[in-house]
């Protein structure tokens, strides 16, 4: 079952990211975290294993959830052991019930272990993104069948690409990837210019990109809505105050303009946000806070050591 993992961001949010681009940022990343994981002597401890011992593992899901990450614990076996053998029972974008088999690893047990730890940060950590984006996105769309749930840019320097894709997995849309991928004037930008000024030059600047507004009261919304802003950022209203602001935006502008809320939205309030009537709700929590998926790799064989063991299981 998917919640959505293919969910397209509408014209005003970035396009998925191209899919190079993303290989690119895991291959990256899971490189980084080996060399971390390594340092310049390697993996200690897998030497005390016989070089001539296989094995076979499953990962099991040790709660609920989504799953997400799959390249980068790809990429992490790989790296570290060519000849691994990896069977996927999931995709990105599944729901996994505790105990579900995810995935299974076979082939020698020293580079198994030593990528161990490696793919399991990032599937926990990226399946952990894509559990909690699933969360916001069913509680939001029981009151809004129509709304997005948005993440931003408050995710963990490096991991910008992956955290987004996992997002994805949840079902959620991704905001711009980066500052040079829209315009979003905030309030500490107007210590310098003026909403009005800000949307022409933006405009004459940079023409056919999204210029957002983040307006504290219904005094900015007007202003922007009348400036021609593609899209108002609802700062820390209320959700009474963001139904007053979405339908004066709707009101004042010359043309079409999308809403957002953002601001402290938690699972508790984001339906009642919904309900407000808003095109999005954008949650920084959805990367910066979300707790990690619990996943484990079991032992099910193991075999060519000096007395064959088979494990519980008996299979290689």
């Amino acid at each position: 079952m998917s919640t959505g993992a293919d969910t397209e961001p509408d014209a005003s949010t970035r396009d998925v990211p191209a899919a190079a681009a993303v290989a690119g940022a895991v291959a990256d990343a899971v490189a980084r975290a080996l060399d971390e994981d390594l340092g310049a002597d390697g993996d200690l401890t897998a030497e005390l294993v016989p070089e001539t011992l296989r094995a076979h593992f499953a990962l099991r899901a040790r709660a609920a959830g989504v799953l997400a990450g799959r390249a980068c614990a790809d990429e992490a076996f790989r790296r570290v052991g060519p000849g691994l053998t990896v069977v996927w029972h999931r995709s990105d974008g599944d729901v996994l019930e505790r105990g579900d088999t995810v995935m299974e690893v076979s082939g020698p047990l020293r580079p198994i272990l030593t990528a161990e730890r490696t793919a399991l940060n990032f599937l926990c950590h990226l399946s952990g993104v894509a559990t909690l984006t699933a969360a916001f996105v069913a509680a939001a769309r029981e009151h809004n069948p129509d709304v997005q749930i948005l993440d931003t840019r408050k995710t963990t320097p490096g991991l910008r690409l992956l955290e987004k894709a996992a997002v994805r997995a949840g079902g959620g849309t991704n905001h711009r990837a980066g500052l040079s991928d829209a315009v979003l004037v905030k309030d500490n930008h107007l210590a310098g210019t003026d909403i009005a000024t800000a949307v022409r030059r933006a405009r004459e600047l940079w023409p056919g990109r999204l210029v957002e507004i983040e307006c504290d009261d219904q005094e900015q919304v007007a202003e922007a809505a009348r400036a021609g802003a593609d899209a108002v950022l609802l700062d820390n209203m209320d959700p009474a105050g963001v139904a007053a602001a979405v339908a004066l935006a709707h009101r004042e502008a010359p043309g079409p303009i999308l809403t957002e809320v953002s601001g402290g939205v938690t699972l508790g309030t984001v339906g009642d946000y919904a309900a407000a009537g808003p095109d999005r709700i954008s949650v920084g929590a959805l990367t910066h806070s979300a707790p990690v998926l619990d996943l484990g790799l079991d032992l099910l064989a193991t075999v060519g050591a000096p007395a064959d063991d088979l494990g519980p299981e008996g299979t290689d």
